[in-house]
């Protein structure tokens, strides 16, 4: 294992998910939205995520900018962000496909929106959530840098702490007692922790 090669492999992970998302957006983006969440607030969150996600650390992959903020390379460590990264995108392929027309990238309730609660969801309420703190996990392991390794889950962070309350909230409203039984049995984002 080598920088570089650690590097295209973030490169990779994002290359997945950019096609794992782009076949569910095309596909869905027509369906009718009868609530959301949308406005300057979600903007800013979903901003602030990308720049930690994707603008910092494509820039770092690109230029090796910041250089001050380096630190040793360690092989074993980078092995382990692979490892990460594949746990990742499998979290990401198995949430979309048990959302289907239910997932959108802001917090919005379609018309005929369904609870889902098999599949991922079956342990997990907010497997897309997991799939974010898998990839920003994978990014701190192969990018070794202090900003650029580290931006996904600072930004990735803010963008889950000033919204999965906000979202769970929306489908109390949405699915009220139902969601309230399914929150009993699930964990947030990790089976039985959290």
């Amino acid at each position: 294992m080598t920088p570089t090669f650690a590097k295209f492999v973030f490169a990779t992970l994002a290359v997945g998910w950019y096609l794992l998302r782009y076949e569910h957006a095309r596909r869905f983006r027509r369906e009718k939205i009868l609530r959301s969440a949308r406005g300057p607030r979600e903007t800013t969150l979903l901003l602030i995520s990308l720049t930690g996600l994707g603008s910092l650390p494509f820039t770092y992959v690109a230029t090796g900018i910041p250089r001050f903020a380096d630190y040793t390379f360690h092989p074993i460590q980078a092995w382990l962000g692979v490892a990460v990264a594949v746990a990742s995108l499998l979290m990401f392929h198995l949430t979309h496909r048990a959302l289907g027309r239910n997932w959108s990238v802001s917090l919005d309730v379609r018309e005929g929106h369904q609870l889902i609660t098999d599949g991922i969801y079956r342990r997990i309420r907010h497997p897309m959530y997991s799939a974010f703190w898998l990839w920003a996990s994978a990014q701190a392991l192969l990018l070794p840098n202090w900003v650029a390794g580290f931006s996904g889950l600072v930004g990735f962070g803010i963008l889950f702490f000033g919204r999965v309350a906000r979202e769970e909230r929306m489908m109390l409203e949405t699915f009220g007692d139902g969601y309230r039984a399914y929150m009993a049995r699930t964990g947030r984002i990790f089976p039985l922790v959290f």
